[in-house]
């Protein structure tokens, strides 16, 4: 390798230590500041105390109120984003001519492009009035609004990534089951979505962690009450906007209160790393190689 090679190669690999090293060194100050946390709080009430008050006296450190709100609201969107995302890409990739798809893709992107912020206004003003004629009793504040809206931030994620995946299918693949006397719509269900699982289990995990890790959205429109509740007509708060809350206060560095955000913070990432670590599975489990 002569010395131009050489030096090309260690710029490559300098830049592509940078993210190893920013991810070693977020992990390493959530661990820090964690263990410090738990030299005063129990672990084991940090995971099964069920109140969440740790600006109020008396104090309880609960995790259990939080997460609940955080997978509400992750549910919701879910439930939101992943059917349609997946019934959009199957329409751009399997019966969508090349005009309606060019249309269609960039009106996708732009959505995806949105500040989450205006997102949140949108659930707080427009969404949460329409279901309060439905539903009188509902909060100004409250989960389903917010999980609605993050569905709907998170959709042109399913549907773009799921229909690059279809696209990749080989043509063979389709013309074979075409040839056997095959449907579009058993061809779309029984050829091309198990081919392309792998990627949209992926584009599914990014989806989700995206919205568990959503926070002006759920810090606007789902409110600030941390309570165990899987009732999504209240309101809640999430992990996310907990740790806005408290970074905005005037909370003293180094207290009790300060280092609950690192706690937080780690069980959000535990969270996340344990969602990615299943995705891996289940793409190494139904990966189709051609």
């Amino acid at each position: 390798m002569n010395r131009e090679d050489l030096i090309v190669k260690s710029i490559l690999f300098l830049c592509a230590m940078v993210s190893v090293l920013t991810t070693i060194g977020i992990v390493a100050v959530l661990l820090v500041e964690t263990l410090s946390f738990f030299k005063d709080v129990s672990l084991l009430s940090f995971l099964t105390d069920t109140k969440w008050t740790p600006l109020f006296k008396p104090e309880h450190f609960g995790i259990l109120s939080l997460l609940s709100g955080s997978v509400l609201i992750t549910l919701g969107a879910s439930l939101v984003a992943l059917p349609l995302g997946l019934m959009t890409a199957i329409y751009l990739s399997e019966y969508a001519d090349d005009r309606v798809r060019r249309v269609i893709k960039p009106i996708l992107e732009v959505l995806a492009g949105i500040p989450t912020i205006v997102y949140g206004y949108f659930a707080l003003t427009f969404v949460t009035p329409l279901f309060r004629m439905i539903f009188p009793d509902m909060g100004v504040f409250n989960a389903l609004s917010a999980s609605i809206v993050v569905g709907i931030m998170i959709l042109p994620m399913v549907a773009s990534l799921s229909e690059d995946a279809m696209v990749s299918v080989p043509k063979s693949l389709r013309n074979g089951a075409y040839a056997l006397g095959a449907t579009r719509l058993e061809v779309a269900r029984k050829v091309v979505v198990p081919a392309a699982f792998s990627g949209i289990i992926s584009s599914f995990v990014l989806a989700i962690s995206r919205a568990i890790g959503e926070t002006m959205i759920v810090t606007i429109a789902a409110g600030a009450t941390p309570k165990l509740t899987m009732n999504p007509l209240e309101s809640v708060q999430t992990m996310t906007s907990y740790i806005v809350q408290v970074s905005l206060g005037d909370i003293q560095h180094g207290s009790i209160e300060y280092k609950t955000i690192f706690a937080v913070g780690m069980t959000l990432f535990v969270l996340t790393f344990l969602i990615n670590l299943i995705a891996q599975w289940l793409k190494r489990r139904f990966k189709e190689e051609y």
